[in-house]
């Protein structure tokens, strides 16, 4: 059908081992045959994804540890769950995967522990803001286990039957590793073709690598920061969806360009939302700006209209100029697609004061009268 329809020759299980950019060929092999064989590429498209970081420590390769990347690793973990009955899990990590994963086996009755080697849980979150989620994370009967380092994973019968921090053993049936990602560039970079960031395959805005006719997209590659206005690497399905589209339109004879990420991401933990776009107080720092920051706790919803709840915005803004550098925030059911405010105006490069006018729209259901982010705005506007 997607031949048909598309008129692509969509070959599964298919591996391409090696890339000959001299001879303008691929080296594939039929998993399912074996047969090798070469294959000659005009234009090439390196879409290889992210790998998760698997820990090289005594265990690791055990049953019962698993690692999140794809649909069918989280298969795995679903049958394991549903077959296996486990009544403990450990998560090695707290970002994204991490937090999702400990919601999701809390709901299923399991018992959670979260081991993190940093001070909190979402390190893209400055330290205030991600103890917010670290509390979250308790109220929501997970056990955290903060500024741990793995050490090793007990194993009875090649089965994982414990996680080894530097404090503690932690008994267990399960493990997910939720310990971030790399970008999947080993067969790009043995070919030849230039990465940069944290390993991630470089390219331009129109998403064409250093070599001529080699392009590379998503999780895999480079994206470049609108606020930091520096290489940047993030693995998430959104800027993957719009790197791919501009590769095709490139690839396909057409022009079309990527300008870049603000970094905005999403996340929850049973009923707290978690939001974050531009940069963090560390990356600011790092770049040698001098800032300013605000931090207000407001309520989703009119205060008097059912179900209105906490939520907490922080802004961050360059002394002076007042140029609006990144937000965060943490609150009930409503409060994170606020992000989306705050991951415009960086877009379109405003400052505090530009944004404190802003036209955002009211009724008790959704919104106090002056919204949470403008709060802040205003708060932030005053120290600039």
């Amino acid at each position: 059908m997607f031949r048909e329809k598309q008129n692509i020759d969509a070959r599964i299980w298919h591996e391409v081992q090696q890339i000959d950019l001299d001879r303008r060929r691929v080296h594939v092999e039929n998993r399912e045959t074996g047969r090798k064989a070469w294959e000659p590429f005009d234009q090439l498209l390196i879409a290889t994804g992210a790998i998760p970081f698997r820990p090289d420590v005594d265990g690791a390769d055990a049953g019962g540890i698993y690692g999140l990347s794809s649909l069918e690793s989280g298969i795995r973990v679903r049958r394991a769950v549903d077959e296996g009955e486990p009544k403990r899990a450990v998560i090695v990590g707290g970002g994204y995967i991490g937090l999702e994963m400990a919601e999701a086996l809390l709901r299923r009755g399991l018992e959670v522990s979260l081991v993190e080697m940093l001070p909190q849980v979402m390190g893209t979150l400055d330290p205030d803001m991600g103890a917010l989620v670290s509390q979250a994370v308790r109220n929501a009967g997970g056990q955290l286990y903060l500024e741990e380092r793995l050490q090793a994973f007990e194993v009875q019968d090649g089965q994982v039957r414990g996680v080894v921090t530097d404090k503690r053993t932690l008994p267990t049936d399960m493990v997910i590793l939720g310990m971030g990602v790399r970008p999947n560039s080993a067969l790009a970079q043995e070919a030849g073709i230039p990465v940069g960031v944290q390993g991630a395959i470089k390219t331009n805005q129109r998403q064409q690598t250093e070599v001529a006719g080699v392009w590379s997209a998503g999780d895999c590659a480079e994206s470049f920061h609108l606020v930091s206005r520096q290489p940047f690497y993030v693995a998430l399905g959104t800027v993957a969806n719009k790197q791919g589209r501009v590769a095709g339109i490139n690839l396909g004879g057409g022009y079309a360009t990527f300008p870049g990420v603000v970094g905005t991401a999403v996340s929850k933990i049973c009923d707290v939302e978690v939001a974050r776009t531009g940069l963090q107080e560390k990356e600011i720092e790092s770049l040698g700006l001098e800032y300013v920051s605000a931090k207000i706790e407001s309520r989703t919803r009119a205060h008097y209209y059912p179900g209105a709840g906490s939520i907490t915005v922080k802004v961050l803004a360059e002394k002076g100029s007042g140029k609006l550098l990144g937000g965060q925030i943490v609150g009930i059911e409503g409060a994170a697609k606020r992000i989306d405010v705050l991951a415009t105006a960086l877009h379109a490069g405003f400052s505090v004061d530009e944004m404190i006018h802003l036209d955002l729209s009211y009724a008790p259901p959704y919104a106090p009268v002056w919204d949470p982010v403008l709060i802040a705005i205003r708060q932030v506007m005053k120290k600039v």
